[in-house]
């Protein structure tokens, strides 16, 4: 619901700040005093597309905000939580502005959001019907979800749709895998004949780092042996070498300590130092005696390093993990294993698909034949109901279906892509729902867009939204949308008494009373037997103001009328003054029709 509206510089407004009740409001006025501005406001509101243009002469920029409430509308909700916008004790502020560069921001509450997604939110809330604004009802794809709502079915289509998805996911894998038949057996032998290979070579990790340094000792084993030699004559090998230097002084101070006391400390240790060097002599003498050179030691080595390496650079063949050769070829081994255990199961598998497929095409039948029929009980109603609503809208002998055909009987219906056998089904059920309507007794039914007369239509269009916008225990018959009203709150209706008069428009102005009971209603009209039904009356009108330097300016403002200068209004409205006749016309109509405030 739309609580308030404020427009600054846009096009022909300065400023204009307002306030609005629930109930059906009208907005009269002169032609060419600003009416289709207010609604133009609205449309750029509502995420109509806009430029520099909007922008009133001599500023910079124009902007339209207001204050809305989502009355528990479902879709809007959950629209709003899916982006963690909150509301404020239960209301959003809508901001949009367009500058005269071209460029343009808009908010919710203060989260910044494209056109696209101001245009998606507030299609929950609002609906907007203008003289050019046909194309939603007139669009073929778009009845069936109408039909759906009217009837109850948006959930069971929901399912229906999470259901055909499933099948079309289950066939797509089932024709790859039938697809990929050879390469297949071409893959499950390269794989077996690499997994063949690595396991024959056994691998271990950290393998290869241990025979680099084998490799590199084998290759300069005559350097190496040329050191111990030099260290083991220093060492041990001779009368002068550390061994027995170390003996001798050990020898001496043993004896010196025997006769001074004081050597004693010195003595243990040059005792420690010895044994020491004893134990180090020892070691390196079992080192040396193991020390063997073998060339073909070497050339294996060599031969088992570069099997690594080209194990490596066939199966892994990326950069370096920061592991081992071997390390990388054992992973890729555990892969291989994996998708050829997965491909040799691939016709057991494919069993499986093709019974799930089985499965889901009975599912698939069944859910579609209930929604055909409940769609066509749903389209009886809907069709009577509109066709009832019509006559009273001066057209007695109109006569409106919601045809619920089926997709393969449908000629105009595109091939979908997981028809079920024999029974042609698309994403929503096996049917074509197309709203069709014979204006005149023994004309055929034709669809909405060959009606000729714009009357004809704005007629269609109230009647067809005067249904479409029930809840329970509302207008006529007990329809519903289901458990909760998804349905816009606010309908905006531009000049829909074009090409009417007369008791027509007296029955029009009936009915947007009756759905302003339900609804927040907005007709521009400039009818008065259409406005004096209204709740709220707002005059919208064309002013000459002086500005800088006495400049004359033109602006649009909107007033709201209390009931003396409505009847004003009225008589203006009926006979273009405000004479004695006029007015006594309009006290008529108020007395008439005028509901209370």
């Amino acid at each position: 619901m739309l609580e308030e509206l404020n427009v600054r510089n846009f096009a022909l407004v300065e400023s204009l700040a307002l306030s609005f009740d629930r109930g059906f409001t009208a907005l009269t006025g002169e032609t060419g005093a600003g009416k289709s501005i207010i609604v133009g406001s609205l449309s750029f509101l509502l995420g109509g597309k806009a430029g520099e243009d909007l922008i009133r002469s001599g500023c910079d920029e124009a902007s339209v905000s207001a204050v809305v409430t989502t009355e528990d509308n479902r879709d809007a909700l959950d629209w709003l939580a899916s982006r963690d916008i909150s509301l404020d004790d239960g209301r959003l502020i809508v901001r949009r502005n367009i500058r005269s560069n071209g460029r343009s921001s808009i908010y919710i509450q203060n989260v910044q959001v494209s056109r696209n997604d101001l245009s998606e939110f507030m299609s929950f809330l609002f609906d907007l019907h203008g003289q050019h604004n046909h194309e939603t009802l007139l669009r073929k794809e778009t009845h069936r979800k109408y039909l759906d709502r009217f009837a109850g079915l948006e959930e069971e289509a929901g399912e229906f749709n999470r259901v055909f998805t499933g099948l079309a996911g289950k066939r797509k894998e089932l024709e790859t895998s039938l697809g990929s038949e050879r390469s297949r057996d071409a893959r499950m032998e390269i794989l077996e004949y690499g997994i063949d290979e690595v396991s024959k070579a056994g691998p271990k990790a950290g393998e290869s780092q241990e025979l680099e340094i084998e490799a590199k000792k084998l290759a300069d084993f005559e350097k190496l042996l040329a050191h111990i030699n030099a260290a083991s004559s220093l060492f041990f090998d001779d009368e002068t070498s550390l061994l027995s230097c170390a003996r001798s002084v050990k020898n001496s101070i043993d004896n010196a300590s025997s006769i001074d006391a004081d050597l004693e400390s010195i003595s243990k240790k040059i005792d420690g130092f010895y044994f020491e060097i004893e134990d180090i002599a020892e070691e390196f003498r079992s080192y040396k005696n193991r020390l063997n050179y073998d060339p073909k030691r070497l050339e294996e080595v060599e031969e088992r390093l570069n099997l690594l390496y080209r194990l490596k650079k066939k199966y892994v063949p990326q950069k370096s993990t920061g592991k081992s050769a071997e390390e990388d070829i054992l992973a890729w081994k555990i892969e291989a294993e994996k998708e050829l255990a997965d491909l040799k199961n691939m016709e057991e598998n494919r069993d499986l698909l093709k019974a799930d497929i089985a499965a889901l095409e009975k599912e698939i039948a069944a859910r579609s034949s209930g929604l055909t029929a409940k769609r066509r009980e749903g389209s009886r109603r809907l069709g009577q109901g509109i066709t009832g609503i019509l006559a009273n809208l001066g057209m007695p002998c109109a006569r409106f279906e919601a045809a619920v055909l089926s997709k393969a009987a449908d000629k105009t219906a595109s091939p979908e892509p997981g028809a079920v056998n024999t029974l042609v089904c698309g994403p929503w059920g096996a049917d074509v729902v197309e709203f069709m309507i014979s204006a005149n007794t023994g004309e055929p039914l034709k669809e909405l867009t060959r009606i000729a007369s714009g009357g004809e239509l704005s007629r269609v269009m109230l009647a067809i939204k005067t249904m479409l916008s029930k809840t329970q225990d509302s207008i006529g018959t007990q329809d519903s949308f289901g458990n909760a009203d998804t349905s816009p709150q606010t309908l905006i209706f531009d000049e829909v008494d074009t090409g009417i008069g007369g008791e027509v428009a007296i029955s029009v102005g009936e009915y947007l009373a009756q759905i302003g009971e339900h609804k927040q209603i907005f007709c521009v009209t400039h009818l008065a037997s259409i406005a004096v039904r209204c709740n709220n009356h707002l005059k919208v009108e064309k002013k000459i103001i002086s500005g800088d330097k006495d400049v004359s300016r033109t602006i649009t403002t909107v007033t709201l009328l209390d009931r003396k200068d409505e009847r004003l209004e009225i008589a203006r409205m009926l006979a273009g003054d405000s004479g004695d006749a006029a007015l006594a016309h309009a006290d008529d109509l108020l007395a008439k029709y005028k509901r209370s405030r």
